[in-house]
């Protein structure tokens, strides 16, 4: 067999199993917790913590919601696009691939719940959220919410009261609650940035 229908096969194997992962986790705590609800996995560094977010990655915030998933769809566009012309070009190489195809998995993970978990599930507020037919959820089609859960509240302290602007102010080193498709974005754009850094402006062709 050719080295495209290889590189092809290994990139979509990544993706999948990283869509399905990042799904398995959001369904299992969406249906499992109460929204804001948590629990220690490691100590008081890594906690399971449930929450939603109707913004970006790490729980921001930028435009409307359906700005932001239409946003996503597009760039999804382009990721797909991009991710067909470097499996063909042998060039470029498979480490690089993979971290591309894992930047295209987190973007979908993630666009799956805005498009499809307002229709299928109830309300995670103050109740345990429960699987409904299609189209009687929380929200809308693509209005529905990020489920994140990984809390890493590595150390904190609180800052002196004579310091400017955040004096007397409480610490907490990395807040950000993020989802399993976060960190396929983030670390592939790490590893892409370390040792791929070259392939960036390659040509396609």
């Amino acid at each position: 067999m050719s080295r495209v229908y290889w590189r092809s096969f290994f990139a979509v194997l990544v993706a999948v199993v990283a869509i399905l992962l990042d799904q398995i986790i959001k369904i299992a705590v969406k249906l499992n917790m109460y929204l804001h609800e948590s629990f220690p996995v490691c100590g008081d560094w890594f906690y399971i913590y449930f929450t939603e977010n109707r913004g970006m990655a790490f729980g921001m915030e930028f435009g409307g919601k359906l700005f932001l998933t239409t946003f996503r769809l597009v760039a999804v566009s382009f990721l797909v696009y991009y991710l067909y012309r470097i499996v063909r070009n042998t060039k470029f190489p498979v480490g690089y691939v993979i971290a591309v195809a894992l930047v295209f998995a987190g973007a979908m993970g993630n666009i799956i719940d805005s498009l499809f978990y307002g229709e299928i599930f109830t309300h995670s507020m103050g109740q345990i959220a429960k699987l409904v037919p299609f189209g009687e959820g929380y929200a809308d089609f693509m209005y529905g919410n990020v489920v994140d859960m990984f809390y890493f509240p590595l150390f904190s302290f609180d800052w002196p009261r004579w310091m400017p602007f955040c004096g007397g102010e409480h610490f907490i080193f990395f807040s950000p609650i993020f989802n399993f498709a976060d960190a396929c974005i983030s670390c592939s754009i790490v590893a892409i940035l370390l040792f791929y850094r070259n392939c960036i402006n390659k040509p396609l062709k």
